[in-house]
């Protein structure tokens, strides 16, 4: 596999797990998802847990994500007819009808359904990886984007790990999103771009950052692609998730469908 990327710099060396403690081994294989680690509704204090709520399924080949023909919008008044199917790994929110919720993605957000604190997988720096294959359609995107847990308003800023759109999947390969977004994080710069990648990404690729307090630095298949010289200094949950993204003539490709995302592993090391 060839990787190609338009940043330099100085430690460019592969990723080396040989000395890490591997602190979460997530391997979906029990043929459940563990709710002491994931909490399978994306973002349900915009919308609700009804709405949000993930189409999973777990075994021995691991995590399928699912979106289906009946898969509703998650948050129609404030997202549009975007459908997603998602895990993440803290939760909480204010009271309904005030506008205390983590990611707050637009303005004019408010508190729809309100949601209990779940502490359940917050790490800060060291190594978060995850084995996924992509979906090659353009109506897809699949993530895994750690998000600040948001303890302060400002601690918001996200860490991109891996975002891959259908649409910019082909034949040889296709582009990989990966970088540091601020979001509302006045500390941060917003430092992302899409990284060319060889290969079959609808097949398995592991896809990882190394987050240290200087740095990030992020790779594909073990090899590196990209530094962003800043770091984001609270704990951070993870989104693992895919999309269906609405077309501009409101129409779906239903054949197409259901929509799997399959991953066989999430692993966190240590500092």
């Amino acid at each position: 596999m060839r990787v190609t990327s338009n940043v330099s710099a100085l430690d460019m060396s592969p990723l080396d797990l040989s000395d890490r403690h591997l602190d979460l081994d997530e391997r979906f294989d029990e043929g459940i998802v563990d709710e002491s680690v994931w909490w399978p509704f994306y973002l349900p204090h915009w919308s609700s847990r009804e709405r949000a709520a993930a189409r999973s399924t777990a075994g021995p080949e691991g995590l399928e994500l699912r979106i289906d023909v009946d898969t509703p919008p998650w948050a129609p008044d404030v997202d549009g007819d975007v459908r997603v199917s998602h895990l993440q790994t803290g939760q909480w929110s204010g009271p309904v009808g005030s506008e205390v919720g983590q990611h707050r993605f637009r303005e004019g957000l408010v508190v729809r359904e309100a949601q209990p604190e779940r502490r359940l997988w917050l790490p800060r720096f060291g190594v978060m990886e995850v084995r996924m294959a992509a979906i090659r359609h353009p109506d897809a995107m699949v993530a895994l984007w750690p998000i600040g847990f948001e303890e302060q308003p400002d601690d918001c800023g996200e860490i991109c790990i891996a975002e891959i759109f259908g649409a910019d999947i082909d034949d040889d390969g296709g582009w990989v999103g990966v970088g540091v977004k601020a979001h509302s994080d006045p500390r941060l710069s917003t430092d992302f771009e899409k990284i060319r990648v060889d290969g079959d990404l609808t097949d398995f690729h592991e896809y990882a950052v190394e987050w240290t307090p200087e740095r990030l630095r992020f790779f594909v298949d073990h090899r590196w692609v990209k530094t962003v010289a800043q770091t984001i200094d609270y704990p951070v949950q993870l989104m693992l998730d895919v999309f269906e993204l609405p077309r501009a003539d409101g129409s779906r490709d239903v054949a197409a469908l259901p929509h799997r995302f399959r991953v066989q592993r999430v692993r966190c090391y240590a500092p």
